[in-house]
């Protein structure tokens, strides 16, 4: 199946999709500055996107530009471009990220950060395979890291030990950082964790030190929307314990059930039989977390997952769109300019769908000029 990607849309389509002070934004963040040609931040766009969704390298983008009279430039200065618009397609993610509404619980002022990694692989039969791994902070959506690893071999696997981590940090991330020495690298700084429980990929002690009943004690939730926590330690190896708390809610009667017949789904795409304790597990939401329960209560804590599940819907369509194209290795701003590039291209598409099957029969409103000529 095709992945759905804005820019195969008309280019006027896909404008009136742009956060309304786009333009105004390129002067802001200074994407122009120092152009003495091809000024125009249509164009300027327009040829970035070639590159960034369209998955062409920077040097078919630069032929494809000259060739379509948008820009007259080489690869060199099509990367020196991309690098200058960092910041202005930053701009562009926030404005389309401020008007799904997307807003996290109050964090006190302290710094939240969104940490992710995703596997890309570049075009052609010879592509290489980088493993990005990122961190966002939360509500300026800056990138404060970025690192490419191979994607075989040691150290280049998805554990919080990629990630430099401060004191006072507030970290969330998905099920996949659910790992001893991760949560332990963060507590040896000082901050805290909220990771979605991967119940078959960490070991729980009681507070006297005993194995973790999970399975037991969550059996006793029985009704919708009720709320359970349960303080646990997180042993490693011969290091003091971390103190932490499970925070669980039971889900929907519709939820439980879109979630079990996706485990069956894929039990049978890959021929294996469920275990009883899946199926059990799949009623309910379980959270593993360092933040302090004095400032952050279990229900808090069950709504700081809502918000990272929402960003999570974010970071799979960039996934789908990051495998299109050449991640620029160069240096720290061209691959920071590129995520961004990236993020902007999986938020036009996420509202391209919401409105193709929300806002009209045909997908978009008529005030939107529709010519028929795409990005490329």
């Amino acid at each position: 199946m095709t992945t759905p990607n804005a820019v195969d849309e008309d280019w006027d389509l896909l404008i009136s999709l742009f956060p309304p002070d786009w333009k105004a934004s390129a002067g802001r963040t200074g994407a122009l500055k120092g152009l003495r040609q091809d000024k125009s931040e249509e164009n300027y766009l327009r040829v970035l996107l070639m590159h960034l969704g369209g998955g062409f390298s920077l040097r078919e983008t630069a032929v494809r530009a000259r060739q379509a009279a948008l820009a007259d430039l080489s690869d060199v200065a099509l990367l020196k471009r991309l690098r200058k618009g960092k910041d202005w397609l930053c701009e562009l993610c926030r404005g389309l990220l401020a008007e799904r509404g997307l807003k996290g619980p109050d964090h006190h002022g302290v710094g939240l950060r969104l940490m992710d990694a995703t596997v890309v692989k570049e075009p052609g039969p010879t592509g290489s395979q980088w493993r990005i791994h990122y961190s966002l902070q939360w509500p300026t959506l800056r990138c404060d890291y970025f690192k490419l690893t191979a994607t075989e071999g040691k150290g280049t696997g998805e554990t919080l030990r990629q990630y430099p981590v401060s004191p006072g940090d507030l970290i969330l991330v998905d099920r996949g950082y659910c790992q001893a020495g991760g949560i332990h690298h963060v507590a040896a700084r000082q901050a805290r964790v909220t990771v979605r429980l991967n119940p078959y990929g960490i070991i729980l002690h009681t507070q006297q030190g005993d194995p973790f009943a999970l399975l037991e004690k969550i059996k006793t939730i029985q009704r919708t929307g009720q709320v359970a926590t349960w303080k646990v330690r997180v042993p490693f190896e011969n290091h003091t314990p971390v103190e932490a708390r499970i925070c669980v809610v039971r889900k929907s009667n519709a939820a439980i059930a879109q979630a079990i017949k996706k485990l069956q789904r894929e039990a049978s795409k890959h021929g294996s039989q469920l275990q009883p304790d899946t199926l059990v597990y799949a009623e309910y939401i379980m959270v593993l977390t360092t933040f302090p329960e004095d400032q952050y209560p279990s229900v808090m804590i069950l709504e700081w997952y809502r918000f990272r599940w929402q960003i999570e819907l974010l970071f799979k369509r960039f996934k789908q769109i990051a495998q299109l194209g050449h991640l620029p290795k160069h240096d720290d701003q061209s691959a920071q300019a590129w995520l961004y590039g990236k993020l902007f291209v999986a938020l036009l598409t996420e509202k391209l769908i919401e409105h193709a099957s929300a806002l009209s029969p045909w997908g978009y409103r008529l005030e939107a000029r529709t010519l028929t000529e795409s990005v490329a």
